[in-house]
């Protein structure tokens, strides 16, 4: 197999001619491993606080932080008819509402110690399965100083260098799970849409990327979160919706009876179940996740990486350039 990337993003009519097929030696993928934040935890921090978050008298889904689940679970159900687990539950999902990309020192395990809670649990490498990685957002909401000041951005001089070591590690972390013998990785963006320091902290993981070294047979998938969220709101019929309203969350206007209809955001932070849920039909769609499927390859790398900060389409690119060693 030759190590593909796969890339949502939206400079059409650079696809060369010639289909390749998603690399993987079986039909479908045999796994779902998650590392992440509240987007994609499936009840880890619930189980960890004892039940007091996410709340569900509000109308949190099955200790989900929306009303819904969320799009690493519609994929496992898709799969193997059941969501995912939270690691705390012996399950693969080692998500962690409130997790950063960055270690802040406060109980909740970080990207890194999710990683490692993966090597200790024995699960083993599967190289079959799929690895998504979905973080990004707390690390904005501390820059901005949403949490407080303390510690907002460590010992960090400046927001600017907080940022630019947290995309740094975030691509540190992919390598890292290549090295640990993955092979299917799926990862998404800094994901506040129109965001300042959301847009300067994606130039900074588009610089990084340039600095992996991953192994010939790894497939590597990009997902924006960023820019799917920009275009949801701006086009929600595009993706089969109707207006999405911005100025009111799903708990104020008590609309949960509802599925949240006509709502882009449950409480002000984490999409509603219907926005997850066109998401991930698009992700599948684009990488063929629940079934392998050709799909255009681009005329080279460097494209791919002139078209990182326009999203859209999905184009895959193939190097064999394989890791130093």
């Amino acid at each position: 197999m030759t190590k593909r990337w796969a890339f949502a993003f939206g400079i059409l009519g650079m696809l060369a001619s010639g289909p390749a097929l998603a690399d993987r030696d079986t039909e479908h993928y045999t796994s779902i491993t998650v590392f992440g934040d509240s987007l994609v935890d499936a009840g880890n921090l619930y189980i960890a606080n004892g039940g007091t978050r996410p709340n569900p008298a509000l109308g949190y889904f099955q200790h989900r932080f929306t009303n819904g689940f969320d799009y690493p679970d519609l994929l496992s159900l898709d799969l193997f008819g059941a969501p995912t687990t939270p690691s705390l539950l012996g399950g693969g999902n080692f998500a962690f509402g409130g997790a950063r990309i960055m270690d802040t020192g406060d109980p909740i395990p970080d990207l890194s110690a999710q990683i490692g809670a993966f090597q200790a649990s024995g699960r083993g490498i599967d190289p079959n399965g799929l690895y998504i990685v979905n973080l990004g957002g707390n690390d904005v909401f501390g820059a901005e100083g949403v949490f407080g000041p303390d510690g907002a951005i460590g010992s960090y001089p400046d927001v600017s260098s907080y940022l630019q070591a947290a995309a740094a590690h975030y691509v540190a972390e992919i390598q890292a799970l290549n090295d640990l013998g993955a092979r299917n990785i799926l990862f998404t963006d800094f994901p506040l849409a129109g965001d300042p320091l959301t847009i300067e902290a994606n130039g900074y993981l588009n610089a990084a990327l340039a600095g992996l070294a991953l192994d010939a047979d790894t497939s590597l998938f990009f997902y924006s979160l960023s820019d799917f969220n920009r275009r949801v709101l701006t086009d929600p019929a595009s993706f089969g919706l109707p207006p999405l309203r911005t100025d009111i969350t799903c708990i104020a206007a008590g609309a949960q009876a509802t599925g949240c209809t006509g709502i882009f955001s449950f409480d002000g932070i984490h999409p509603t179940a219907v926005v997850q849920a066109a998401g991930y039909a698009e992700m599948n769609r684009l990488f063929g996740l629940t079934a392998a499927q050709a799909v255009p390859e681009p005329a080279s790398w460097a494209m791919m990486i002139a078209g990182f900060g326009a999203l859209g389409a999905a184009m895959r690119v193939r190097r064999r350039t394989v890791k130093p060693a």
